[in-house]
């Protein structure tokens, strides 16, 4: 049996998900919806909130602009978590790898990902895809972190490591519920289970500053790396990762001396490159006169 818990934005939305869940979940099931149109609670406020109500043992947590296209896909979800007790999270979309710098959930340069989904783009006028990115061939991947389209724990683990409301808005939840479940379980991408998600997401500067608070929490577990990866193939993540981050940030409102702290930290990129440091820290000095200049960082 399986608790739905949703923050809902729009009401046609809510019921097309509502009515294709019970269509395709083929297990008893709750659905715990919130009404959020006005955006007045964070995300983690209001899956906290689905965590306190829920009244069964496995928990799934997913947007309302999505289609699950797997026939009784709540008893695959039941399967797993029955047949794998060392899994504590699953999503369809996750990095094996998280790097130094803030990123999204699979980094920048990185083949270290496991994704499964149907993806539209709202924004613009691409046509849908299935994304599909399995190395290995695997039907459970262990990730880092999860996406948070779509992902299911169990009722305890969720108890135990409630969302942390300190994190506003709507973005970084779900990599922060992955880092705090992976304390203790193994997190994993599942290959039997398909959904088609009718928005892409959207980078702005309000998930930046999440993803910034983020990595300051736990940034004394970084870099994870789940799999083996060359010490060339590592610096070659990294670099492409801080170099997209020092953009971000100098795009933004941010100050760059926030991209010059996370190079300094801890001596994380010291240690790992000597000389991968002084070409990150020659990229903020670039990025510096770009700005100063009103250019854009690229």
């Amino acid at each position: 049996m399986i608790s739905v818990i949703i923050s809902s934005a729009k009401k046609e939305l809510l019921q097309q998900v509502s009515k294709n869940i019970a269509d395709t979940i083929a297990v008893a099931h709750e659905i715990i919806a919130f009404d959020n149109s006005a955006g007045a609670k964070g995300i983690c406020e209001v899956y906290n909130q689905g965590i306190k109500q829920a009244r069964y043992d496995i928990l799934c947590f997913m947007h309302e602009d999505v289609a699950m296209k797997t026939a009784d896909w709540g008893r695959v979800v039941l399967e797993i978590f029955d047949q794998n007790p060392n899994i504590g999270l699953i999503g369809l979309a996750g990095s094996s790898y998280r790097p130094l710098s803030p990123s999204a959930w699979n980094g920048y340069g990185s083949e270290y990902y496991y994704l499964n989904l149907i993806q539209h783009f709202k924004h613009s006028d691409k046509e849908a895809v299935l994304t599909h990115h399995n190395p290995g061939d695997k039907n459970l991947a262990p990730v880092a972190t999860v996406d948070g389209v779509w992902f299911c724990t169990t009722q305890t683990l969720a108890s135990k490591y409630l969302f942390d409301e300190s994190i506003k808005g709507f973005h970084g939840y779900d990599l922060d519920f992955s880092l705090s479940i992976g304390q203790e379980k193994t997190v994993a991408v599942t290959f039997d289970i398909l959904l088609e998600h009718f928005s892409e997401g959207r980078y702005d500067e309000v998930w930046l500053q999440n993803i910034v608070q983020l990595y300051d929490k736990w940034y004394h577990l970084f870099p994870i790396v789940l799999e083996p990866v060359t010490p060339s193939g590592q610096i070659f993540i990294e670099r492409k990762t801080f170099k997209h981050f020092i953009g971000l940030v100098a795009n933004s409102k941010m100050p760059l001396s926030v991209a010059n702290r996370f190079l300094w930290k801890d001596s994380k990129f010291l240690k790992l490159s000597f000389l991968l440091f002084i070409k990150l820290q020659l990229y903020i000095l670039i990025a510096w006169v770009k700005k100063a200049l009103g250019l854009k960082v690229k």
